[in-house]
């Protein structure tokens, strides 16, 4: 299955799961929460409050080496969007920041695949971010301790 056949296909439109295809084209999908909904629209509000210069996407689609993965929230530059059209579904590169916020359902060893992924496409920043609002920064050199955009992720859920 391509990206194009999920978004034009009827029975897929109202789920109330996250739908990402796996390197087969395969679905999976996850559960949403009302918390993970919560900081993904405050993580989404930061980074356009606080980086206007470019774009803030929620449930960016993002073609990976491993299928189509879909950030929570998204921030690319203006550069970014000369680049890659807001109308291409999924993008061929991953935007500046990619952010992931974990539900109880994701494991470990999924959030490090998915930062690998996102870093491997062109992000220069995942987060992770749980559901009590801890936040890790991941860069091409590994974690780190703060985000290099120079934005405090703590004041979203405090």
């Amino acid at each position: 299955m391509q990206w194009c056949d999920v978004l034009s296909d009827p029975c897929l439109r109202n789920l109330p799961y996250k739908i990402e295809l796996n390197e087969w084209g395969k679905i999976e999908m996850s559960p949403a929460s009302n918390r993970h909904g919560f900081a993904q629209s405050e993580i989404g509000f930061l980074l356009r409050k606080t980086l206007p210069e470019g774009k803030t996407i929620t449930e960016c689609a993002i073609r990976t080496t491993d299928g189509v993965k879909v950030a929570g929230v998204a921030w690319g530059s203006k550069a970014f969007f000369e680049r890659q059209s807001i109308a291409q579904d999924p993008f061929d590169e991953a935007p500046e920041i990619c952010v992931e916020i974990v539900s109880p359902s994701n494991s470990d060893a999924e959030m490090q695949r998915k930062i690998d992924l996102y870093l491997g496409q062109g992000a220069r920043e995942v987060w992770v971010v749980d559901l009590e609002g801890n936040c890790r920064f991941f860069g091409r050199d590994g974690e780190q301790e703060k985000t290099e955009f120079g934005i405090s992720v703590s004041m979203v859920f405090h």
